[in-house]
């Protein structure tokens, strides 16, 4: 079967509630396709308008989108992979599979309340095409509107006090095969209270990777008598390829490790973010922490995230995560 792609939109609702990560870890595990590119929207009218018809075959779902306010967050979820509409398709379900025990997405994290046949409350929480040319159509219109109307967003407004943002990347640990992992990294942050405001799966480059972790370098050769080659380490481990390995060109090319940049922000976000992933060493990390359910080594535990509002601007600044390649991989892929 050919490869496509499709798209799935975790509601405002859902996103809010924190469903993110059982909506993707379900998504990935049950699919087996690739987590492709995904993106924060804070969609138009003229965008929700544009959704509404290219899903006209799903009624409810096509009223729900048209009714929501401009400018409602929602996140955007693209998979990659063989006979991937249908796949995405199935396991999200529709306007018909939301009344039994948790078979589809929809089942588990929608509701539907309909009395004497009318509707009396309608949320979908996940959003996917039924068919090819949906998926096509809603693909196009995600990429044209993604630089004005996407990327990373601020909630400020729906919290009472002053807020920092911070960054949190899922290491390339939980894609080794397609799992819930990923989404639980995700479900444990939501426990903080926190607003996901921005969402960007990339491979670190080796270069990249030697700037990420360059404040570490000194601190590792001046404790361990092989402390370079435990920074190599590191950087490989995220990248793909050790430093020592690679010609220039290949240092600047993206890495071949999957990983996940998360945006959260809220009161206090650097260290309620920093509690919940727990300590570096997962053997001394409290139960309930990423990093204590997660992580199995000092360098594969799990998920990274900013010491310091400072690094906050370092590390986004580094991975690049204000640049929009969801357009990009989008086009080159349909």
């Amino acid at each position: 079967m050919a490869t496509q792609l499709t798209y799935v939109i975790i509601s405002p609702t859902a996103l809010r509630k924190g469903r993110t990560g059982g909506i993707l870890g379900r998504l990935i595990s049950r699919s087996g396709l690739e987590l492709h590119t995904g993106r924060l929207f804070a969609p138009s009218a003229d965008l929700l308008a544009a959704l509404s018809g290219s899903l006209a075959g799903q009624a409810k779902t096509s009223a729900y989108l048209k009714g929501l306010p401009a400018g409602s967050q929602a996140l955007v979820l693209v998979l990659r992979g063989e006979d991937a509409v249908a796949k995405v398709a199935s396991i999200v379900g529709n306007d018909l599979s939301m009344s039994g025990r948790g078979e589809t997405l929809r089942d588990t994290f929608g509701d539907l309340v309909e009395e004497n046949g009318k509707i009396v409350y309608f949320e979908p929480g996940v959003i996917a095409p039924a068919n090819a040319a949906e998926a096509e159509a809603g693909l196009k219109f995600l990429a044209d509107a993604s630089d004005a109307e996407g990327g990373i967003l601020d909630a400020a407004s729906s919290f009472a006090e002053a807020t920092e943002k911070t960054l949190v990347l899922i290491k390339p640990d939980n894609f080794t095969y397609p799992n819930t992992r990923p989404g639980g990294v995700i479900d444990l942050f939501a426990r903080t209270g926190l607003a996901l405001v921005g969402f960007k799966p990339f491979h670190m480059s080796v270069a990249q990777g030697e700037e990420f972790y360059g404040p570490v370098l000194d601190f590792l050769v001046e404790k361990l008598p092989d402390g370079r080659a435990q920074w190599e380490s590191i950087v490989a481990f995220m990248s793909g390829k050790r430093p020592s390995e690679c010609t220039s060109d290949e240092k600047t090319a993206p890495g071949t490790q999957p990983c996940v940049a998360l945006i959260y922000q809220g009161p206090g976000a650097v260290a309620k973010i920093r509690e919940a992933l727990g300590s570096t060493n997962p053997a001394n990390a409290i139960h309930g922490t990423i990093r204590k359910e997660f992580g199995t080594t000092i360098m594969i535990n799990g998920a990274h995230a900013s010491d310091s509002v400072e690094n906050v601007a370092r590390e986004t600044g580094i991975i690049r995560l204000s640049e929009n390649d969801f357009k990009t991989k989008i086009f080159a892929g349909l």
